[in-house]
């Protein structure tokens, strides 16, 4: 199932448990990860991209390993809501996951980059070291905004 209806996520994840949060660029994604009780996202690895079938086993080790019940793909709309080349291959993205037999949400992104890269800037972070960590702080920022709208919906 791939929605981005929050509600029909929810219904599909009745006992909660932890989420994976992807932020699917085209070098790399970023990974959080929430707590089974969807209080808190924390960021996880970054994935350098290579090949679809090496990056989805990368996701799938992780899925394994931190018993993820479903994932949260942040999906980059236009600022006008419409969607964009991104958000297409962003799109099929989730669609090439979705045998990993778990619920997806397609999670809105559009502000996730630019929140994280002002939060860095203000922790006077370097460019480097924000260029380092941009992808799965990201991840984090829209996993967070997901279980927040997960949990208000009650």
């Amino acid at each position: 199932m791939i929605t981005t209806d929050r509600a029909a996520f929810r219904a599909a994840l009745p006992g909660g448990g932890r989420l994976l949060g992807l932020d699917v660029g085209t070098k790399t994604i970023g990974t959080a990860l929430c707590d089974a009780g969807w209080s808190f996202a924390s960021p996880a690895e970054l994935i350098r991209r290579t090949k679809f079938t090496a990056d989805k086993a990368v996701i799938a080790t992780m899925i394994a390993a931190q018993q993820v019940r479903g994932l949260v793909i942040g999906l980059p709309l236009n600022l006008d809501g419409s969607d964009s080349p991104r958000t297409q291959s962003t799109r099929a993205f989730a669609r090439n996951v979705e045998d990993l037999a778990l619920p997806i949400l397609l999670w809105d992104e559009r502000w996730s980059t630019a929140a994280v890269e002002r939060q860095m800037i203000a922790e006077d972070l370097s460019r480097a070291k924000r260029a380092e960590r941009v992808d799965k702080l990201a991840a984090s920022y829209i996993l967070q905004g997901a279980i927040d709208g997960l949990v208000a919906i009650g």
